[in-house]
C-alpha cells in the first residue's frame, strides 16, 4: 500500500525499486522483533542494577530492608537473557541499542516498579514459571505495548517499524503463552515468514498491481462517477486497486476474504467514511463479474 501510494510515474518506472523497498520493509520487521525482545533483557538487567544498588545503601529504609528480587529473579526474564541465539541474533544485527537509548529503559522500568502489577506480583510469597510468565505477559500488554514514549523511539529509529509494532507486540505475546522453561531456544526465533509462499505473496501482489495500475483505475473510474477524483487519488483508490488485483490475478482468495482485508486497512490507515465506500464499489463490482461469469473464484471453500 505504501509503495502504491508514493507511485507517480508510469507501470515501468521504479518498480524495482520498490521490491527491493518491500522485502527490506519485511525484513526490519523481524529487526523490530529482536529489538522488542532485547528490550525484555535490558530491563532485566535494570532490575538487577536496581537491587544492587539499594543494597548497597549504608542507611537502609524500611522498604529498603525488604527488597523483593523477584523481577530480577523471573524465570521467563531469565530464559530470554540466557538463550544464546537470540542475543547472538541481536547482537549481530547491531540491534543492542538499549545501552544507548538506556532513557527509555529507565522510562519503562521506573513504570512497572510503580505500578499495582508489580505490588501484587513481589508481594505474593509463592513462585512459579507460571506466575513469572503471567506477570511479565501483563506488563508487556499493559505498560510495554502502549506506551507513547516507546511508541515515538521506534518511529525515530525507522519509519516502517510504527505500522510493524502491532503485529510485533501480537506474535511476542503469541510466542510468550506457548513458552516453557523446556522449550528449545528455537522457539524466541519464529521464521519471518510461514513458508516461502508469504513472501512470493507479497512480491507478486505489488508487481501486478503495478503493471496493472492504469487499467484497474480504468475500471473503477467507470464504477466511482458520483465520487470525488481526489478520494480516488488517495489511500482509498490504492487499496481499491490492490483489492481488483487480487479479484482478477489471485484465483485462490476468496472475494469476501479481500473485501474483509481491505475494509480493515482503510479503517486503519484512511478516512472514517472509507470502509463504507470501498465495500460499496467492491460489492458492486463484484456482483458484476458474478453476472458475467468472469474472474471466477477456484478453489476448496469458495462455493
Amino acid at each position: 500500500m505504501q509503495s502504491m501510494y508514493a507511485f507517480k510515474g508510469t507501470e515501468s518506472d521504479d518498480l524495482l525499486k520498490e521490491q527491493r523497498f518491500l522485502t527490506h520493509s519485511l525484513d526490519n520487521m523481524y529487526d523490530l522483533y529482536l529489538s522488542v525482545l532485547a528490550l525484555l533483557t535490558e530491563l532485566h538487567k535494570k532490575s538487577k542494577d536496581y537491587n544492587e544498588k539499594i543494597q548497597n545503601k549504608i542507611v537502609k529504609s524500611e522498604a529498603d530492608k525488604n527488597l523483593s528480587l523477584k523481577f530480577q529473579e523471573n524465570q521467563l526474564l531469565h530464559l530470554i537473557s540466557s538463550n544464546t541465539l537470540l542475543q547472538e541474533a541481536v547482537s549481530s544485527s547491531k540491534l543492542n541499542f538499549w545501552h544507548l537509548d538506556f532513557e527509555y529503559v529507565d522510562i519503562i522500568f521506573k513504570e512497572i516498579i510503580k505500578s499495582d502489577l508489580y505490588k501484587f506480583y513481589t508481594a505474593e510469597t509463592e513462585t512459579s514459571f507460571k506466575k513469572d510468565k503471567h506477570f511479565i505477559i501483563d506488563v508487556f500488554t499493559e505498560i510495554i505495548a502502549p506506551n507513547e514514549k516507546l511508541y515515538e523511539f521506534f518511529e525515530d529509529k525507522k519509519l516502517t517499524w510504527i505500522d510493524d509494532l502491532p503485529v510485533v507486540n501480537t506474535a511476542i505475546l503469541r510466542i510468550l503463552r506457548k513458552l516453557k522453561l523446556t522449550s528449545p531456544e528455537t522457539a524466541l526465533l519464529p521464521d519471518l515468514y510461514k513458508d516461502e509462499e508469504d513472501l512470493e505473496f507479497a512480491k507478486d501482489l505489488l508487481q501486478k498491481t503495478f503493471l496493472n495500475n492504469s487499467k484497474f483505475a480504468e475500471e473503477i473510474s467507470t464504477k466511482t462517477t458520483n465520487w470525488d477524483s481526489e478520494r480516488l487519488a488517495s489511500i482509498d483508490g490504492v487499496l481499491l486497486r490492490m483489492a481488483l488485483c487480487e479479484f482478477q490475478k489471485f484465483p485462490s482468495i476468496p472475494h469476501k476474504v479481500t473485501i474483509n482485508e481491505y475494509l480493515e486497512i482503510a479503517k486503519e490507515y484512511s478516512t472514517p467514511k472509507s470502509s463504507l465506500f470501498i465495500n460499496g464499489i467492491l460489492d458492486k463490482i463484484v456482483k458484476e463479474y458474478q453476472a458475467e461469469n468472469i474472474h471466477l473464484k477456484t478453489g476448496r471453500g469458495l462455493m
